[in-house]
């Protein structure tokens, strides 16, 4: 299984100070946390496409091409790309030319976007919002995979018989499609032979087993073999549960309750993150063995291959951050994909 990070560079007020970075600050802090990943073996990290004011991440790609620069080994994708409000022709080109810096390390994952702000941003009507985001996904594959593109669609101009250029290291570069729950979106992945990235991040993980069936009978019907399956989660680890629950809480309030002012959510309250930071609970927020214990109790409901964990759900600590990071690379990481390993030894896969 690859493990690795996700994150929306979140930029509010940090729980133990209560002032907000300078937005320099912070990205310089992203960078170190990514550079720390790289070094401790973790496998990839994401950075998710946002326009809101409490985020950094408008142009993912140009954060992780500084990345690129930093780092040696770690894979360095989007998620998301929202791509609906996006023209692929130019983030075909933008991960192409990454691919090419992190000699082969990009990915583009897509993804219809939890906010809207972007659409009106950039001129893009609402009203169509999944017909827009399937035709710009269909020219996204196409481009993949030819370099002469002649495309005709309803909500881009038509590119009649060009070349598209930069080509990336990787071919084809590989795209993902995520999803946070939409059923039609899980089918269409697997029938368009792209692996999927499945948000849990509420609710009971057993409740979204029917999208990774989905996924799976989509690649089945339509000819493809069984697509790699991401499952992407909200987390924090420290050294003790109880240190975990204490950071993690007041900057995972934070962000939920503005979101929930936004969405008709009541507050959070500390024993409703407490019971959803349990084994059955979407929250992988513990120490280093329960979150161990989390991530294989998923993998025998979902089979997935791989686990990125969002850490940054509100601002914490530096410090804290970066030692979440080393346990989740040093002491999560080589149990859980030992564990898996062996299962698939004795099943002799």
């Amino acid at each position: 299984m690859e493990l690795g990070l996700y994150t929306f560079v979140e930029n509010t007020p940090v729980a133990d100070t209560g002032k907000t970075l300078p937005p320099e600050k912070r990205l310089e802090n992203l960078l170190e946390e990514i550079e720390l990943a790289d070094e401790a073996g973790l496998d990839i990290v994401g950075i998710g496409e946002h326009h809101r004011p409490e985020y950094l991440s408008s142009s993912p790609a140009v954060i992780l091409a500084a990345a690129a620069a930093r780092t040696k080994n770690i894979r360095l994708s989007s998620a998301v790309t929202v791509l609906g409000s996006e023209d692929p022709v130019r983030v075909f080109q933008q991960y192409s030319t990454l691919d090419l810096l992190s000699n082969g390390r990009a990915e583009i994952m897509v993804g219809r976007g939890s906010f809207t702000e972007s659409f009106p941003l950039f001129g893009q009507d609402m009203n169509n919002y999944d017909e827009i985001f399937a035709e710009k996904l269909e020219l996204l594959i196409q481009l993949r995979e030819e370099v002469q593109i002649n495309w005709k669609g309803k909500h881009r101009p038509s590119i009649p018989n060009r070349a598209v250029y930069p080509r990336p290291k990787q071919d084809p570069l590989p795209l993902w499609i995520a999803t946070g729950g939409s059923p039609q979106s899980a089918y269409r992945a697997g029938a368009l032979g792209v692996p999927m990235a499945l948000a849990i991040i509420g609710g009971q993980p057993s409740q979204f087993k029917p999208m990774a069936d989905l996924h799976r009978r989509g690649a089945k019907e339509a000819g493809h073999k069984q697509q790699p399956l991401s499952i992407n989660s909200h987390g924090f680890i420290a050294d003790t549960s109880q240190e975990a629950l204490d950071v993690a809480f007041p900057a995972f309030k934070h962000t939920m309750d503005r979101i929930g002012k936004e969405r008709g959510w009541p507050p959070m309250s500390r024993k409703q993150f407490e019971a959803s930071c349990t084994l059955y609970g979407a929250n992988v927020v513990g120490s280093p063995q329960q979150v161990i214990d989390k991530i294989l109790h998923q993998h025998e409901i979902f089979g997935h291959d791989r686990f990125t964990l969002q850490m940054s759900v509100g601002s914490v600590p530096h410090k804290k951050l970066l030692r979440s990071i080393e346990l989740f690379a040093t002491e999560v990481a080589p149990v859980v994909r030992k564990e898996l390993a062996g299962k698939e030894s004795a099943a002799g896969v």
